[in-house]
């Protein structure tokens, strides 16, 4: 691609791999603009503000609370709600941040849009795909799995062929050490993790319920099962610990625990997943064989991935049990690099 006279407006978090990508944007000879996104309105933006003046860099903010709040903190407390484990980052590229930099692009005759992830996009014929991140401790796909060709088509990821430890190197030529010195960011953008627990009780409540073993003994009381998800080991305080959650049973309101922690009863082969998306638009006719995880921070497992309902279901059964599968968080299939895809675990 042919960068000259090329605008780009670049997705601005306020920390080192944003920054480093609109820098590397514009000595690659791309007309970078700066876009930050006020999604829950505690955002500190003082270090892009800075950096796109001294670049001379045009820099923008935009309020989408109330669609981040609607959209987001929606989609998340209602599937707390279901008793389920959410993925908001998912959610959020899909529904929130890209929807809104391809809009402002488009709005002010901009070509494309470029973020800090890492992860690539190849094209070839016309057909636009997404593959993992050169470096694949940070590679972010995963959370990229609902994105489509039309996006991918307008969609520029600078930190893809870099490692982490090369941006750091990067930042430190620049003189980017305040960028170097900020937390990183949250999974969760719109809470620290720390502040989740009160967040959800603050808007859930308190939803008292048994806490049972696997013979269905009770051994104490749990305050919501939204407050829990399957595999989790803190905030369980009983005795004879340590405890993991190995079911949650929303009929009867209960935790299911057990004090193994590879306990069989925490292990599946297979994995339902409801309103699969592909992101070559090609719906799945036939069995195939892909590699796929069923959270963020797990390495890829092989597997196949069945056809049950072709629009609205599909399967995926995995060679080796996965540990702790829990429903609401999205399964993310691969073929080598390329992610082909994701959906919803039933």
């Amino acid at each position: 691609m042919k960068s000259k006279n090329i605008k780009v407006a670049v997705g601005l978090s306020g920390g080192v791999d944003s920054a480093i990508s609109l820098l590397l944007l514009k000595e690659q000879g791309y007309e970078p603009i700066g876009v930050s996104l006020k999604c829950f309105g505690q955002e500190n933006f003082t270090l892009v503000r800075k950096l796109c003046r001294q670049t001379k860099i045009p820099y923008y903010i935009i309020d989408c609370r109330d669609n981040f709040k609607k959209k987001v903190i929606g989609y998340f407390l209602s599937v707390l709600k279901d008793k389920k484990t959410p993925n908001p980052c998912i959610v959020c590229n899909h529904l929130v941040k890209f929807k809104e930099l391809l809009q402002f692009a488009a709005k002010n005759n901009i070509q494309y849009v470029g973020t800090g992830h890492y992860a690539r996009i190849r094209e070839n014929k016309g057909k636009y795909y997404l593959l993992r991140g050169k470096d694949k401790k940070k590679d972010q796909s995963y959370f990229l799995c609902l994105l489509n060709q039309a996006q991918l088509k307008r969609i520029i990821f600078p930190l893809g062929d870099y490692t982490k430890k090369e941006i750091y190197q990067f930042a430190k030529k620049r003189n980017l050490n305040s960028f170097i010195k900020r937390k990183q960011s949250q999974d969760i953008c719109f809470a620290a993790k720390e502040t989740i627990p009160s967040f959800v009780k603050k808007r859930l409540g308190v939803q008292s319920g048994e806490i049972v073993d696997q013979k269905g003994s009770i051994l104490g009381k749990h305050q919501g099962l939204h407050f829990y998800t399957i595999g989790q080991r803190k905030g369980i305080s009983l005795s004879n610990g340590p405890w993991w959650v190995s079911k949650i049973d929303k009929k009867k309101n209960q935790l299911i625990i057990t004090n193994k922690e590879n306990d069989p009863v925490l292990f599946s082969k297979t994995v339902v997943i409801s309103n699969p998306h592909f992101i070559s638009n090609q719906i799945l006719q036939k069995t195939i064989k892909v590699k796929a995880k069923i959270r963020f921070n797990q390495s890829l497992a092989s597997a196949k991935l069945y056809v049950k309902n072709q629009e609205s279901e599909i399967k995926l059964i995995f060679d080796k049990p996965q540990k702790a599968v829990c429903p609401g968080q999205y399964a993310v299939f691969y073929k080598g690099d390329v992610c082909l895809g994701g959906g919803v675990i039933e």
